[in-house]
């Protein structure tokens, strides 16, 4: 239950448990990430745009949490090198650091998510190896401050696509601005799991991945058709298909996904654990790499980008809540729609008990040090993260944003 707890604030992914299941009366159960459907295959003119995978050297990993392992591993760091790490962060931001060897040291971000640069005192400056920057909720911005100071200080920033594998970043493609960018394609693509290592400028060295085994393979294809039947996706196929599942379920027993109420990790060995980091060093499954090769990326982007602005419109004017962020999304393809809220922790439990596609970081990896000015305390409590990923229905939206607003009055 504590890896489920930590996953559920980081990467909603294609398993068989992303179709979120709820008993509450009246809501239906909305997928928790991309779904493999007849309809992944078409495409919508004038929606392409460059990202992390037109980067020229590229290594796919099993996750983005590997491919930031990957990175730090192609630096070649020592014992005592220290990597900068925003305080705003899922913890799998910061278990591949501690995995590669290397110790966490945090920076603080302004209101507008970017890091504050003068909260990274001149002894962190100095120690520092890498920095980590991530372009939060699928809406990048610019780098062009944070290139300079990593270039004054020799520092390698490691940029941070997990949220935009699409888009600009002001001057620059999303990705062209880091030593190394990092993605996780789970979160666009209906696939069992993959991450991205991309670069720029430098080659890569090669990962040497192992393959993950006969029975791994063939639970990444299951996995892909169960949610797609469990989200009727497969018409044609779905009762067939469906029926087996349904079997299968009933023979290993119901698990509700939703607003547990298990005890979460508090400890830095429970956090490490939760990260679910033991596939760092595999090669991902056939089953994703056929359909990374295979699926148009165009609707995934006007999708997301859509729902993100129907997000925006019913949510304008609620009393108690405001976007977080006024970006163009138009420049990208969102990965959330960004929430603040005044009442945050009432709102996100009666949501999540639900079953509503929200999440929140508010686990925190121990030691995380407050700092004055700092935005990210604040948003780790006020931010609720909306998922808009292409795979929701136009009436998935319209529920969600309706029960906020009911919940805030």
């Amino acid at each position: 239950m504590k890896q489920q707890l930590l996953q559920d604030r980081s990467a909603p992914s294609a398993g068989p448990d992303s179709a979120q299941a709820t008993d509450q009366p009246g809501v239906r159960a909305m997928p928790r990430g991309p779904v493999f459907g007849w309809d992944n295959f078409g495409s919508v003119p004038g929606c392409e745009l460059h990202g992390v995978e037109q980067l020229p050297h590229l290594a796919y990993t099993t996750s983005g949490r590997a491919a930031i392992y990957q990175a730090l591993r192609q630096l070649k760091l020592t014992r005592d090198s220290s990597v900068l790490v925003p305080t705003y962060h899922c913890p799998t931001m910061v278990a591949p650091v501690l995995l590669a060897g290397a110790r966490p040291s945090y920076f603080g971000i302004l209101p507008n998510g970017l890091p504050n640069l003068d909260s990274i005192s001149p002894e962190l400056a100095r120690h520092a190896s890498a920095m980590l920057v991530p372009h939060y909720f699928g809406l990048p911005q610019s780098l062009a401050a944070v290139r300079a100071w990593c270039d004054a200080h020799g520092i390698a920033l490691i940029e941070d696509c997990a949220h935009s594998l699409f888009g600009t970043a002001g001057e620059r493609s999303v990705g062209a601005w880091g030593d190394f960018a990092t993605a996780s394609l789970s979160k666009f693509l209906p696939i069992p799991e993959a991450g991205l290592l991309a670069s720029a400028q430098r080659p890569l060295a090669p990962l040497q991945l192992a393959p993950q085994g006969m029975k791994a393979e063939l639970k990444g294809f299951v996995d892909v058709l169960e949610v797609a039947t469990l989200n009727r996706r497969l018409t044609g196929l779905n009762h067939l298909v469906g029926g087996l599942f349904r079997l299968k379920k009933a023979l290993r027993g119901t698990t509700v996904v939703g607003g547990g109420s298990a005890a979460e990790a508090n400890s830095e060995s429970d956090f490490m654990s939760a990260c679910d980091m033991q596939r760092i060093d595999r090669a991902p499954l056939v089953a994703s790499a056929w359909l990374v090769r295979g699926l148009p990326r165009s609707r995934i982007i006007a999708r997301r980008r859509e729902n993100y602005e129907a997000y925006a419109r019913e949510l304008r004017d609620c009393r108690g809540a405001r976007a977080l962020l006024q970006i163009d999304s138009q420049h990208s393809a969102p990965y959330v729609f960004p929430l603040w809220v005044d009442d945050a922790d009432r709102v996100y439990q009666a949501l999540r008990t639900c079953g509503y596609p929200v999440f929140r970081w508010d686990r925190i990896w121990p030691g995380t040090p407050q700092q004055p000015g700092d935005a990210g305390p604040l948003w780790s409590r006020h931010v609720l993260q909306l998922l808009c990923h292409q795979d929701l229905h136009d009436d998935d939206i319209d529920a969600t944003a309706l029960a906020i607003k009911r919940l805030l009055g």
